[in-house]
């Protein structure tokens, strides 16, 4: 089955400070879980601009510990490897991640884009989509799919309060309405 969270956010400050602020949001203060990212690949494509990344990022383990009596969910850490691309002549990003671990009893992925915003041009605007689905726990899978449906829409809300949090840090006061 699985579960889905879409998410829409407008940031208004312009394209390139919230792709720098994106890129160097993690690890931070503001979110413990996060313990580290690395670049594990950069290459730009002469012809188009395209930057691409992959980066993988290590994380802790946030399945509650009741549920971590289950052999297969007692590991400290876990790893999501993102890919992006980012076109800065036409001012977007779009970003790809999923989960390396536990791919044999769940897959987690998200889709994500910044782009500049159709209302004004110095905006930026957000658009994620993540999706969990759980297989091969048996009686577990409804009770792991119900936390990953609150895990996703905590961590996107949480991601967007570090974002604009970074943001005004280090861009000062959103750009007027």
């Amino acid at each position: 089955m699985g579960v889905t969270v879409d998410v829409h956010q407008v940031y208004r400050y312009p394209f390139e400070q919230v792709v720098a602020s994106f890129l160097r949001k993690y690890p931070n203060s503001m979110d413990k879980n996060v313990i580290d990212v690395k670049t594990v690949e950069e290459r730009t494509d002469i012809s188009t601009g395209i930057i691409y990344r992959k980066r993988i990022a290590i994380c802790q383990n946030v399945i509650p510990e009741i549920l971590r009596k289950v052999s297969i969910l007692k590991v400290p850490n876990i790893q999501l490897e993102e890919e992006s691309w980012l076109n800065p002549q036409e001012r977007n990003m779009s970003i790809r991640s999923h989960c390396l671990t536990w791919t044999q009893y769940a897959s987690m992925n998200e889709e994500s884009v910044f782009r500049e915003s159709l209302e004004n041009p110095n905006w930026t605007e957000f658009i994620q989509r993540g999706k969990i689905s759980i297989t091969g726990a048996g009686f577990l899978n409804c009770i792991l799919e119900t936390f990953a449906r609150t895990f996703l829409k905590q961590g996107a809300q949480k991601g967007i309060r570090i974002m604009e949090t970074l943001l005004k840090e280090q861009c000062g006061t959103p750009l007027p309405k």
